[in-house]
């Protein structure tokens, strides 16, 4: 790996060159001019240096990450992406990064913790196979997080620099919603943070506002310096919630009021909802607090055609937590629900697990289809949406930057529907009026620096980089993975009845198409019903516990009268998991014809 001695030999390089310019007077500059565009960063980010990302609302931050993401990919490296929450990561197409890290919900890391985590195979190798780390919406992630993602790193790269090396490029605004908790602190007072010396690039180009009177409100509210005359600005734009438009984003503080107007809604579709119940095992207490973070809940009701939001990652399936979609239909084998996501993609949603772990033992779990109701979304959910127009309701804000978040969600001040507000609805945290004028020096130094540095030297120092990483300074013809997953999913039953036939039991066909158990059983489910396996075929890909558990499953089904698998998941209290249970309804197939 590069560590940060990489950093600090192209840090000392710029600063270097800026020196011998301007003394031998071969370079003026104007430092007005020297302001952080999309291109001046991306260049920076090249070199491969630890850079924190920032700016204002609007200023194209998830574009330029995402430029430097396909550049990483087209030089044949791939980037870690990952956010500090669920909704985050759809931005960027990535996962939260204590799943990336294998943390969890943990709040701190024992060296046990450590060994074990970086003894887990997938979070070992997941970690080693990166060369570049991304953050998103590092505003919401806590110092002490920060701090554990940055040892789970050394452990599995046995590398005392910071992140064990990694290339770290943490994005976001600190103005913006802070951190969960009384006491968490930004992730800018880490040790880790300090450490790993991070080249600050500020952007100050505006994308998303284009309505001057706006942007001068939404400054103002950023440096706490909102006044009378904002407020009239603010006063033009609210009405009653009986004059909002239709088919537009409502936005609220409180999942309350989303949950009421998410009822109301599904109310006026036609038909009777399809409800979905939540089975919980285990001890009481951990399943409580399961409960509590679940976003599913506990009795879901859906309708064709309702709007809905995925609450669990399961990047194999296509889908993260925050993943918007419509309900289109229902199976009719299973009676899960079909969601079609905005690339297209249509996904049957089945019933997924949360659990709760202690010294190795699972003390409760949870199972629910991972859904919810998303016409009306929280502030928190919309976190880096651009949006032409939201009915916003602030008259319950709690947090610093609540208010400022949703109000720069909106391009111009013509699309601002406002329901009401409260005294701290346009206060920021008052932490940050020091901090990022500290931030603002920082890129401007940085900028000063950069634009100082002969052209080939930066090249030189990008070409290293590449290198060093394993890519190539060639340029690669890069295929984006959602047109590449459309490609392979045109013969994905055949490559799957290919395996069977070569022999292949369904954990190495996992493994050897690199999808789901829940997948590969959806392929037999397809090539049993077009007759293309047999039973003594389907016999061979199951495992002995299974198959000596079949005659008391294939009684629960026909007892219950049911092809469903939850009122049989129910009755062996958990016993058995959906997978295996959607396995043995694959042999009552059989025995019914």
């Amino acid at each position: 790996m590069l560590g940060m001695t990489y950093f600090f030999i192209i840090q000392q390089t710029f600063a270097l060159h800026a020196r011998k310019l301007c003394t031998t007077g071969k370079f003026k500059y104007n430092k007005s001019t020297l302001l952080m565009t999309q291109e001046q960063a991306i260049e920076i980010l090249k070199t491969g240096v630890n850079v924190f990302l920032t700016g204002e609302p609007g200023s194209g931050k998830t574009h330029t990450v995402n430029q430097y993401a396909d550049y990483l990919r087209e030089h044949n490296i791939a980037p870690a992406i990952t956010a500090s929450t669920g909704i985050a990561a759809t931005h960027l197409n990535g996962i939260t990064i204590h799943s990336w890290a294998g943390i969890g919900i943990k709040e701190h890391l024992s060296k046990r913790d450590l060994e074990k985590i970086a003894k887990t195979s997938y979070v070992k190798k997941r970690v080693e196979k990166a060369k570049v780390l991304i953050i998103d919406e590092i505003s919401m992630l806590e110092a002490g997080t920060f701090t554990m993602v940055d040892l789970v790193c050394k452990q599995i790269f046995e590398n005392k620099t910071p992140f064990g090396g990694l290339q770290v490029v943490v994005v976001g605004d600190f103005f913006q919603l802070p951190p969960i908790g009384r006491e968490a602190q930004f992730a800018f007072k880490s040790n880790a943070w300090e450490k790993a010396n991070f080249a600050v690039c500020y952007l100050t180009e505006q994308y998303r506002q284009d309505d001057t009177d706006f942007l001068t409100m939404l400054s103002a509210i950023r440096a706490n310096a909102f006044n009378s005359n904002h407020l009239q600005i603010i006063e033009n734009r609210v009405i009653e919630f009986e004059q909002t438009p239709k088919d537009i984003t409502r936005i609220f503080s409180h999942n309350f009021d989303v949950d009421r107007l998410n009822s109301q809604e599904l109310d006026q579709l036609p038909g009777k909802p399809e409800v979905f119940y939540m089975f919980s095992r285990g001890q009481r207490n951990f399943v409580d607090n399961l409960k509590k973070g679940c976003l599913s809940p506990e009795t879901l009701e859906l309708k064709k055609d309702a709007c809905v939001m995925f609450t669990k990652n399961n990047i194999k399936e296509g889908f993260v937590n925050g993943t918007i979609g419509k309900v289109i239909g229902f199976s009719e084998e299973s009676n899960y629900p079909i969601i079609q996501i905005t690339t297209g993609e249509q996904i049957e949603v089945s019933p997924m697990e949360w659990t709760v772990e202690e010294h190795g033992s699972i003390k409760a779990r949870i199972a629910q289809v991972p859904l919810r109701l998303a016409w009306a979304i929280t502030i928190h959910k919309s976190q880096g949406m651009s949006l032409d127009g939201a009915v916003i309701d602030l008259q319950k804000t709690f947090e610093f930057g609540q208010g400022y978040v949703a109000l720069s969600r909106v391009r111009r001040l013509s699309g601002l529907y406002l329901l009401g507000y409260n005294q701290k609805a346009f206060l920021t945290h008052p932490e940050m009026q020091n901090q990022d004028q500290i931030f603002r020096e920082k890129s401007q130094e940085m900028g000063e620096n950069f634009s100082l540095t002969p052209k080939e030297k930066v090249l030189e120092k990008q070409n290293i980089f590449l290198i060093a990483c394993g890519g190539t300074t060639e340029r690669q013809v890069y295929v984006k993975e959602s047109i590449a997953i459309k490609k392979e999913k045109v013969s994905t039953y055949d490559k799957t009845l290919a395996l069977i036939n070569e022999g292949k039991n369904i954990e190495e066909i996992v493994d050897a198409r690199h999808i789901t158990k829940g997948t590969v059983i959806g392929h037999l489910e397809n090539l049993i019903l077009k007759e293309k396996i047999n039973y003594e075929e389907l016999e061979q890909l199951v495992d002995e516990r299974l198959l000596s558990r079949l005659p008391e499953i294939s009684q629960a089904f026909r007892e219950l009268d049911t092809d469903k698998l939850q009122p049989v998941f129910e009755k062996f209290h958990g016993q058995y998991s959906y997978d295996e249970l959607r396995l043995a309804r694959l042999f009552l197939a059989f025995s019914s014809g």
